[in-house]
């Protein structure tokens, strides 16, 4: 099996896994490498040298630049922006400058965020639509806003959890309604 690309599309890179689909207007530049069973929406940008795992969902109007490595399962809503490069200037660019940042398994990122290079967005963790994320969200954390805050923890499923807080101060999140187990996160 191969990969689907529109006729619209640039395809550089040849590492590209079996079943993805690459739609209209879509940049894949040279050694960048995207798995198997992805979708890549209307005019999304991937720059060289990314690494995107298998199953990722990239809505329209993504950039994806070098540096950004994204797991399996991952979803990328529409508009969403990565960056590269903490203190950019269009006289001076170094490929020594690139600041990597990671989106780790299952995650979810809403439609028209930023995400500023150097972070580490936890597996199935949730970054609502709008925000901009500036520092490590932890796995299953829920975070939004500008900055981002961390405001709760979500389950594998996306459903927020409830937390009891024990004696000693420590947050435990409990089962989820969908049945999964998320196990205890201490913040």
């Amino acid at each position: 099996m191969a990969f689907l690309e529109h006729p619209t599309a640039v395809v550089e890179s040849d590492e590209i896994g079996d079943g993805t689909k690459i739609w209209h207007f879509v940049h894949v530049r040279e050694r960048a490498r995207i798995g198997k069973d992805c979708n890549i929406g209307k005019s999304v940008y991937i720059d060289t040298e990314v690494e995107i795992g298998d199953n990722v969902k990239i809505q329209n109007f993504v950039s994806v630049y070098k540096g950004v490595t994204i797991e399996d399962d991952v979803f990328i809503g529409p508009s969403v922006t990565f960056t590269n490069d903490l203190y950019p200037r269009a006289f001076r660019w170094d490929e020594q400058k690139v600041v990597l940042t990671t989106v780790k398994k299952g995650a979810s990122i809403g439609a028209g965020s930023t995400v500023i290079c150097g972070i580490v967005i936890g597996e199935y963790a949730m970054v609502g639509a709008g925000s901009v994320v500036t520092t490590d969200v932890p796995g299953f954390g829920l975070v939004y806003g500008n900055p981002a805050r961390l405001k709760g923890f979500v389950c594998y499923c996306g459903e927020r959890l409830s937390e009891i807080i024990t004696e000693d101060g420590e947050k435990i999140v409990y089962k989820c309604g969908c049945g999964k187990e998320v196990g205890t996160t201490r913040v």
